[in-house]
């Protein structure tokens, strides 16, 4: 399962990456949320998933940090998500009103000849 991890991880970054480099405005956010994608699952692989183990120690007695899940990475790729609409969100609106302005969605706001 870690190799179908990475792999899907090393996919998303990837074409993230590619399509980072193309001309027009709505192939950059496309790629910048492939790549926050990619970033989210790797944040959230380094938090040792565990199957049916709570996240919240137990009061009283010894505690073995190995027997829980850990809460920090899926709280930070919960926020990552909501951050990652909202500014998805905020860009659509730039390309519209810079499209409505140019008359073209290219990165540079010309055609090419």
């Amino acid at each position: 399962m870690e190799l179908v991890l990475s792999i899907g991880i090393g996919v998303l970054i990837g074409s993230g990456v590619w399509l980072l480099f193309r001309p027009r405005t709505y192939q950059l956010i496309i790629g910048l949320s492939l790549i926050a994608y990619g970033v989210n699952l790797f944040i959230f692989s380094m938090g040792r998933l565990k199957v049916a183990a709570p996240p919240v120690l137990a009061s009283g007695g010894p505690v073995n940090p190995a027997d829980y899940a850990d809460p920090i990475p899926q709280a930070l790729v919960l926020t990552a998500i909501v951050i990652g609409f909202a500014t998805a969100a905020l860009f659509l609106v730039v390309l519209l009103v810079s499209r409505g302005l140019t008359g073209s969605d290219h990165v540079d706001g010309r055609e090419p000849n």
